[in-house]
């Protein structure tokens, strides 16, 4: 029986080791130019020229395999069914990489939305 997957992995090892060179390439660099003696007149332009770069955010709620007959089942009203339980924690992941974990928690200046409490970072992987 073919099985479709629902909420698709991170892709694994090669795209995730040229992630980890990029990012110690980046803090390199940066450590380089803030040890620079003008990096306090260049440190502000630099620095916002990164802080603007946007990164594509998702919380993983869980997951679920099914056969293609269930997917083109589905309708209005379905419910499918996650790996995860309820209080478990979701993962946080940016460009695809996992980076933390956290609760899923009610706003506080706004009840109607919720949002994640974070509750691990999870460390980076130095690749060799």
């Amino acid at each position: 029986m073919a099985k479709t997957k629902v909420e698709a992995e991170p892709e694994a090892d090669q795209p995730d080791e040229q992630l980890d060179r990029a990012i110690e390439e980046l803090r390199g660099v940066l450590r380089e130019e803030e040890n620079r003696p003008d990096a306090a007149l260049q440190a502000g332009a630099n620095s916002s020229i990164i802080m603007t770069i946007p990164v594509d955010v998702q919380i993983i709620l869980g997951s679920t395999e099914m056969a293609v007959s269930e997917l083109m089942a589905l309708q209005k009203g379905s419910t499918v069914a996650l790996n995860r339980r309820i209080g478990e924690p979701v993962d946080v992941v940016v460009n695809g990489r996992r980076i933390a974990r956290g609760e899923i928690t009610v706003l506080e200046h706004d009840p109607s939305r919720f949002g994640i409490r974070l509750t691990e970072i999870i460390a980076a992987t130095k690749s060799a």
